[in-house]
């Protein structure tokens, strides 16, 4: 099976160490600044950083009706911290939550905590949260994966993948590893017509 394709959202934020993370997994890391660069994906994340930055750039660069659409053929979406805000039902409205922002305070109330992650076996992933949100609301659809003092801070909703810290700081590859799991899922139904993947065309293949 060829390596995964894996983009990762290069507007502003940590992008250079997600790819770093998943290329040291084995897959295809790319940087996307452009719809055009969405195309042949198998999975995008979206890094931390500031998400009024990441929302406005998405907006002026076209990529925000892009990944919408890439999402919904099926592809599997991580964000990361401001990535999590991103996705929120008040951004794109990739999944079915809303983020209180900055929720465990700003830049000198950053922490680290030893957190269990439902997927990603008995050993807990040591998170970095800096300027952390949490998920204040969400819809049935969402799962929990893990909380911290009651307030969620990793959710999955169906191909959509959100995390209020940064693993991507740390040496443990199980959350992206966890997500590159839910890229080959994709991958299997790619061939059927209508299915994520689906020979991998969308109607912003030209942008």
């Amino acid at each position: 099976m060829p390596a995964l394709r894996i983009g990762v959202l290069a507007i502003q934020g940590d992008f250079a160490a997600h790819q770093t993370m998943l290329a040291g997994l084995g897959a295809e890391a790319v940087a996307v600044r452009s719809p055009a660069e969405l195309l042949e994906l198998d999975g995008l994340v979206i890094p931390g950083g500031e998400s009024t930055t990441i929302s406005k750039g998405m907006a002026r660069d076209g990529l925000d009706e892009a990944v919408r659409a890439l999402s919904e053929a099926g592809t599997p979406v991580m964000g990361s911290c401001a990535g999590m805000i991103v996705c929120d039902r008040e951004h794109l409205g990739l999944a079915d939550y809303r983020c209180r922002r900055n929720a465990f305070g700003r830049q000198l109330q950053s922490f680290e905590r030893d957190l269990l992650v439902e997927g990603l076996g008995d050993e807990p992933i040591r998170a970095v949260f800096i300027r952390a949100p949490w998920v204040e609301q969400h819809g049935p659809s969402v799962e929990v994966l893990a909380e911290v003092d009651g307030h969620p801070v990793a959710v999955r909703d169906a191909n959509v993948l959100s995390v209020a810290f940064h693993a991507e700081l740390t040496d443990d590859s199980r959350l992206h590893a966890y997500f590159m799991a839910l890229c080959t899922t994709g991958m299997s139904s790619a061939s059927r017509p209508g299915m994520p993947g689906a020979s991998r065309g969308m109607p912003w293949a030209g942008a």
